[in-house]
């Protein structure tokens, strides 16, 4: 078969110099149109939710938040895969679709299946959040803020981290998202005293 093939190429050798030369020029007109990237995105459309559940323990997470996500988006079409992680006060979903996949109507129906939770997580537990549309090839850092002698209280660091840092990290090139978790979170309480409820018939 190749001693054919090789026979066949030298008996037409200018065929053979016409069709090299033609694929040559094809190809010097062709690559410099062609995009190129650097980190080609390899992954299926992903959407990832995201919910804070402050207080809570991974088993706790994972009962009370993750599992209420995973089997809200269940049956969604095109969905290939679920996968979650619950941490300390943290559950992370991601809903893996088909390729080729419209990203923003997925996350369209994702956004149409949360919506169903309200009522169904746990009254402290933050509603959950789809994250940006990013390339999987992006990293997530974690930074944390400490009080050396504990000079700052987690209330004031929180306060920090959510209205001082996080605008400032978003305005950097290349941040998708920035997460504040932790800390303590202003809240106003009622202090009653019973004997004046009890004047007032309450």
């Amino acid at each position: 078969m190749l001693n054919t093939l090789i026979r066949w190429s030298l008996e037409r050798r200018g065929l053979v110099l016409g069709l090299a030369t033609l694929l040559v020029v094809a190809s010097a007109v062709r690559i410099p149109r062609m995009p190129v990237e650097v980190f080609p995105e390899l992954n299926a459309p992903t959407v990832t939710i995201m919910t804070e559940a402050p207080g809570y323990a991974p088993e706790e997470v994972e009962r009370a938040v993750t599992f209420q996500i995973e089997t809200a988006l269940n049956g969604i079409a095109g969905l290939r895969r679920l996968r979650s992680s619950s941490a300390l006060g943290l559950s992370i979903v991601w809903a893996e679709f088909d390729f080729g996949a419209d990203i923003y109507r997925n996350r369209q129906l994702v956004a149409e299946r949360l919506a169903r939770l309200e009522g169904v997580l746990p009254a402290n537990v933050q509603p959950p959040g789809m994250t940006p549309v990013a390339s999987i090839a992006g990293e997530i850092m974690l930074l944390g803020l400490t009080s050396p002698g504990g000079t700052v209280s987690p209330l004031e660091l929180r306060r920090i981290a959510e209205f001082d840092l996080r605008p400032r990290l978003l305005a950097t090139t290349g941040v998708a998202q920035v997460t504040a978790l932790g800390g303590e979170l202003p809240e106003f309480q009622v202090r009653v005293l019973p004997e004046n409820l009890l004047r007032y018939g309450l």
